[in-house]
This record gives structure tokens, sequence and C-alpha cells, in this order.
């Protein structure tokens, strides 16, 4: 008697499953999408993290420079007195940069029996852009400045006065100057990380804010 080969039915053709090189093939696709999806999401947190960081960065400089120009802005030629009677310049600029001024508008809201002119100064301590007052304007000598760190990772710090024929001085008062020589315009400069540089010019009007 004949009989015929034994064929699948379409139904069973159908219930066929996956053969192992099939399986393998597909799991390595997954795998390979996922790696690049793990990398993709990595750079996208990791770019979040830089712009977040720098943008905290800008805001710390803003906030700096907002404070610095609320000195200068209120810089009075006012020439205080040290211990020893000697009369010191309203301004002065010394090494690294350093400057020490005078400055109108010391609010007194508990109307203490003090003027409202202040003595600040600015310098570069460390890495650090630091800024100080003296509880007195007069009779600076001996006591200690109360001090504050305004800027963090500061490479290079400049001060600089332009004067009425427009020369840029990195020391001041000018060597020979008798008493407050003028000035028109003050810069700042400042090399910051990972900004750079930092430029901000100031006018004083006639002389005087």
């Amino acid at each position: 008697m004949y009989l015929e080969p034994n064929h699948p039915s379409p139904a069973n053709a159908k219930e066929r499953g996956f053969t192992l090189l099939e399986i393998l093939v597909a799991l390595t696709i997954f795998a390979v999408v996922g790696l690049i999806s793990a990398q993709l999401l990595s750079r996208t947190v990791e770019s979040y993290g830089v712009l977040e960081e720098r943008g905290e960065r800008l805001a710390q400089i803003h906030r700096a420079m907002l404070i610095v120009q609320r000195d200068l802005m209120q810089y009075r030629s006012r020439t205080p007195r040290s211990t020893g009677g000697d009369s010191q310049s309203a301004l002065m600029i010394g090494d690294e940069g350093a400057l020490v001024m005078t400055r109108g508008g010391w609010r007194n809201p508990l109307q203490r029996p003090r003027s409202e002119l202040q003595r600040v100064g600015y310098r570069l301590q460390g890495d650090d852009l630091v800024r100080a007052y003296w509880p007195t304007l007069d009779g600076i000598g001996d006591e200690e400045p109360v001090t504050q760190t305004l800027l963090e990772q500061v490479e290079e710090l400049e001060f600089f006065v332009l004067d009425e024929a427009g020369t840029e001085h990195k020391f001041w008062p000018p060597e020979g100057a008798t008493g407050d020589a003028a000035l028109t315009a003050l810069i700042l400069r400042i090399r910051l990380k990972p900004v750079g540089v930092v430029e901000r010019i100031w006018e004083v009007p006639n002389g005087e804010f």
C-alpha cells in the first residue's frame, strides 16, 4: 500500500517557532539598540549637567559684578586719614590689581553714630576674589577689615584707571601726583574659569560718581 509523505499541514506550519539562530540575531539587535540608547542618554544627562553648571557659574559672576558695580558707582573723592594722621588717596590701585576706595551710600538702618562713607577694597586671595570693608573711614591702621569671598576660581584680577587724557594706569595715584588726580573711568579685567576674560568699564562723570 502506498503512503504519502508526512508533510506538515498549513495549521502546523503557522505554529512553527523561531530557530536558535533567529533568536540570537534578535537578541544581538536588541543589545545594540540598548547600548546606543544608553550612550545617548548618558551624553544627554552629561550635557545637561554641564549646562546647569555653566549657568550657575554665570549667575555667580553676574552677582559679583553687581556688587563691584554698586561700590564703584558710589565712589566718593573723600581722602581718609590713617592712624598716624597721614591722608590717603580716595582711590588706590596697588600690586596684583588690588583696589581700595571710598564709597558712599553705606546704609545705616540702626542710626549708629558713624559716617555713611565707607572704605572698601578688592583683592585676589589665592584664587578667590575677596571684597573687604573697614568699620571706620578714618583711622585705618591696625584693625582688620571684614572680608567676603565673591568669586572662586579666579586666575587674574586687574583694576585700571583712565585719566583725562585717556591714559590707562595700572597703579593709582600716579607717581608724583599731588592730591587726588582726576580720573574719568575705572576698568575691571578678570580672568575666570572656564569663562575666560571678563571686562567691565564704569565712567566717572566729572571725576566723581
